[in-house]
């Protein structure tokens, strides 16, 4: 097991005892895990294309109902490139524990079972210490491997409810647009400079970001150009980022369409109004559409409470001492 593994699992904060080789196959050990508790344990799963919101909505349901987030996309699991990855800042964390985010060395492999160890280890340390699971990312493939694979188990040891942040294509792709140009703002192309190797192998470790590869061309032959050649190369590597941004949207989208008709039950929550308004109305839209519906979903999951969940009421707190109370007597 390399460095990076281990650092991950010691930032993830696992269980004492149990081995951290996580490569080469699952660990025997991990099997004992499964059986410690007497009921199925309860986990929260975000899912949704790039840009809709998932990270936000893990925070508003990590505060409300105590609880930890663990990332499930495949790019933010490296260390590096904050703003092409889009990382959630610590600021926006606001105090919220993240696992498996930013952890790993840039130039390494991490597999979808690699992503299978360390997530029930990590599932597992946070249902110890009484608090909710709450899986979050957009690289659906690394969570089907989860769910249906694992030798099922997963499926055996968790109950888990799943919510889908969907914003219409149209509205999700002029948002990307605008995202990508506040990211050059930001210093995009300066952070991807940091990155450039003219001998690097774009098919592993960070380097498959979208947000890398395509400034190859500009920083490769850029310096050898006039400014207004060089101003268009860049132009063509903003517009092939934004292109390939939109591309993983709509696979990811259909992606999750497969996972629905194969049986997931996803909740989606509309988020389009959002994305279509700013200030004000925006934030409370987001609170009418999906935070507050989410918040009843996950309440429902949690603590059994049969309601109907509405679409027209604000984000609703449940009283943290009735939350806690339920999540410590729900493990055991």
């Amino acid at each position: 097991m390399t460095m990076d593994m281990m650092r991950m699992c010691t930032q993830t904060q696992t269980l004492q005892n149990v081995p951290l080789s996580i490569r080469g196959g699952h660990s025997r050990n991990i099997l004992d895990v499964f059986h410690v508790r007497r009921q199925k344990d309860k986990v929260v799963i975000i899912m949704g294309a790039t840009g809709t919101g998932k990270s936000k909505l893990s925070i508003d349901l990590a505060t409300r109902f105590p609880g930890e987030v663990i990332n499930s996309d495949k790019i933010q699991f490296y260390e590096g490139l904050d703003i092409a990855t889009n990382k959630i800042t610590p600021q926006e964390q606001r105090g919220v524990p993240h696992h498996m985010l930013g952890v790993l060395d840039p130039n390494v492999d991490f597999s979808a079972d690699d992503f299978c160890d360390v997530t029930c280890r990590t599932v597992e340390s946070i249902l110890n210490r009484n608090r909710l699971p709450i899986i979050v990312g957009g690289s659906n493939s690394y969570i089907e491997a989860l769910v249906d694979g694992y030798d099922k188990m997963f499926r055996s040891r968790y109950d888990f409810v799943f919510l889908w942040v969907d914003v219409s294509l149209p509205v999700l792709h002029s948002f990307v647009s605008d995202r990508v140009d506040q990211m050059v703002e930001n210093g995009m192309v300066e952070e991807a400079r940091a990155f450039f190797d003219p001998n690097a192998d774009y098919t592993k470790g960070i380097r498959r970001a979208i947000g890398v590869p395509e400034f190859d061309d500009y920083f490769q032959y850029g310096p050898f150009l006039d400014e207004e050649t060089r101003a268009g190369l860049l132009e063509q590597a903003i517009n092939a980022v934004k292109d390939n941004t939109c591309k993983l949207a709509c696979r990811q989208l259909e992606k999750i369409r497969r996972l629905r008709n194969k049986g997931w039950s996803l909740h989606q929550l509309d988020a389009t109004e959002v994305f279509r308004n700013n200030g004000k109305e925006s934030h409370e839209a987001w609170d009418r559409l999906v935070s507050g519906p989410s918040a009843m979903i996950v309440r429902q999951f949690l603590y059994n409470v049969k309601a109907d969940v509405p679409t027209n009421l604000p984000a609703i707190r449940v009283p943290a001492a009735m939350e806690t109370a339920a999540l410590a007597a729900a493990t055991y």
